[in-house]
């Protein structure tokens, strides 16, 4: 028994005609009768009684008739399904983010990508720039929003979604959160809340690089991952720190970021999507449309 057998089948029961069956299947009736008797024996019951005027379904046929109906309405739909998914419209697409992409990236791009492709799930996993580009290697992960620039090599391509710079962060009672911009010397004496060197080397790296130009080497007090985290410890008093821009977007009373006067930074910071160097997934593809539009 196969699905053209069970096709064969339902276009006979409606037409109760093998002549109009033939016709509407595009085949000689000959084959058709020998095709129906095949079934016939497959599941071992007649399923038409014969008569001078054409066919109608036994008891056995009524009974098989909406399963056989059923079966070809499900193989249509894996047929689309899986066209779909062929073609990037089905299917479920991983994509790892850094925390600070929450602040004006994500709520573009997540809802730009869902009216553009429904049929698509986005599954998101947040994580640091280092693990996201090795789950990315591993196959873990399809694409992934990361920090610029990147300290580690590997296959993977950056598309530049987002440019920034770092901006010092200053807890509200500090005597330097008076102003608006600050020389990023006048800081050289307060303690430093910096990086993980381990798990953000990029970020850390441009940071230690920024306070080296400005003549110092900062005094680090305390280390963190996340951004939101580093900005709850400037709030606590545990010291200062250079975090993105971006971060200013999200107020906080009891945190002031002030722009740096000096030195301007000659590395440029940003988040960037990171899609393997062989990625030919139409999903992934569709992501970096999707990703390149919601930021112009």
């Amino acid at each position: 028994m196969d699905l053209r057998q069970l096709q064969q089948f339902v276009v006979l029961a409606e037409t109760g005609n093998f002549h109009r069956a033939a016709e509407q299947l595009h085949m000689a009736q000959p084959p058709l009768s020998i095709s129906i008797r095949k079934l016939e024996a497959d599941m071992g019951t007649a399923l038409f009684e014969r008569t001078s005027r054409g066919v109608r379904l036994t008891q056995a046929g009524e009974a098989a008739l909406h399963d056989a109906r059923r079966s070809l309405f499900h193989a249509a739909q894996a047929r689309a399904a899986a066209a779909a998914a062929a073609n990037g419209e089905r299917g479920a697409l991983r994509m790892g983010f850094i925390g600070s992409a929450t602040y004006a990236l994500l709520p573009k791009l997540i809802p730009a990508f869902r009216a553009a492709h429904p049929g698509i799930e986005l599954v998101l996993h947040e994580s640091t720039t280092a693990a996201i580009l090795q789950r990315l290697e591993n196959r873990q992960l399809d694409a992934g929003l990361v920090r610029f620039p990147v300290l580690s090599t590997g296959d993977f391509v950056l598309t530049p979604l987002e440019n920034d710079g770092f901006v010092a962060a200053v807890s509200a009672d500090s005597p330097h959160a008076r102003g608006r911009s600050i020389a990023l010397q006048a800081l050289a004496g307060e303690d430093f809340i910096m990086f993980s060197g381990a798990e953000v080397p990029s970020l850390r790296a441009v940071a230690m690089l920024l306070c080296q130009e400005a003549g110092f080497v900062p005094r680090v007090a305390q280390e963190a991952v996340q951004v939101q985290t580093i900005v709850s410890l400037v709030e606590s008093g545990l010291g200062v720190a250079l975090v993105p821009g971006v971060t200013a977007r999200h107020t906080n009373r009891r945190v002031r970021f002030l722009n740096l006067s000096s030195p301007k930074p000659a590395a440029r910071i940003g988040i960037a999507l990171a899609t393997r160097a062989d990625a030919q997934d139409r999903q992934v593809q569709r992501l970096l449309r999707v990703a390149r539009a919601a930021v112009r």
